[in-house]
């Protein structure tokens, strides 16, 4: 099996390609140091040549959903274009948890890559994330204020990056799903307390406020909005393990 990753050298895509090889399938890597541009299209042609399945998980460089919106449009309309001229029988696309349900923020960009996705005439799989560990600490740092760190009111299920890469690998070794699989991780926790932790072991310890007016990657989300269904994926990796790994 040819396996090609788009974004490769990302913190998912280098754990993915890991992953796949730990498979026994082919891995070509994609990114810019490899001479290839998803958002020109330049290189796509040549290293989708044969593949069988494509990895997706191409990201934007900004949050902003305008700005993401264009990123996808361009990248994952070239990746599918040329996925489509080679043959390709399976295009695996990461998300996140509640692309289909959010239309703001960098959701709303996400929504826009996935109906691309869903749109073409490859089949394909989505494999929609919970905020990662590393999520928490993004909203920490831009909570950030002078009577302490606001964050919203979420309950999430904080998940890893190795877990997600897993996901990814183990879903682009299979049948496409003409549908999602959702990745999380093993424990539900209040943004609050695990920014409140984060802190702490960042030897940086003050006052965590929830705050409904504070968004969570341009989004102001309702308590909930970010947890997984019921029949979702679940990982291994805890927030703690992660901060004691940092």
């Amino acid at each position: 099996m040819r396996v090609v990753v788009a974004g490769a050298t990302g913190r998912i895509g280098s754990r993915a390609v890991a992953g796949l090889r730990d498979h026994g399938v082919e891995v070509v890597p994609v990114s810019r140091g490899e001479g290839v541009d998803v958002t020109t299209g330049r290189g796509l042609d040549q290293a989708l040549r044969a593949a069988e399945v494509v990895v997706d998980v191409t990201d934007a460089p900004s949050r902003d959903p305008e700005a993401g919106t264009e990123f996808f449009t361009a990248a994952t309309g070239n990746l599918l274009k040329a996925a489509t001229a080679a043959g390709v029988e399976h295009y695996v696309a990461l998300s996140v948890v509640a692309a289909d349900r959010i239309g703001s923020g960098y959701f709303r960009a996400k929504a826009a890559q996935e109906e691309l996705v869903r749109h073409s005439t490859v089949p394909y799989s989505l494999v929609r994330a919970t905020p990662f560990h590393e999520s928490v600490e993004a909203a920490a740092t831009a909570g950030n204020r002078t009577d302490g760190v606001h964050v919203p009111p979420l309950l999430l299920r904080p998940v890893s990056t190795d877990d997600v890469a897993a996901a990814l690998a183990h879903v682009a070794v299979g049948l496409p799903l003409f549908g999602v699989l959702e990745a999380a991780g093993p424990e539900e926790l209040r943004l609050e307390e695990a920014s409140s932790e984060l802190l702490t072991t960042l030897g940086r310890p003050g006052p965590v406020i929830a705050d409904a007016r504070a968004s969570f990657f341009g989004a102001l989300l309702e308590e909930r909005a970010l947890l997984p269904g019921p029949n979702a994926h679940c990982g291994h990796h805890t927030f703690t393990q992660w901060l004691r790994s940092r």
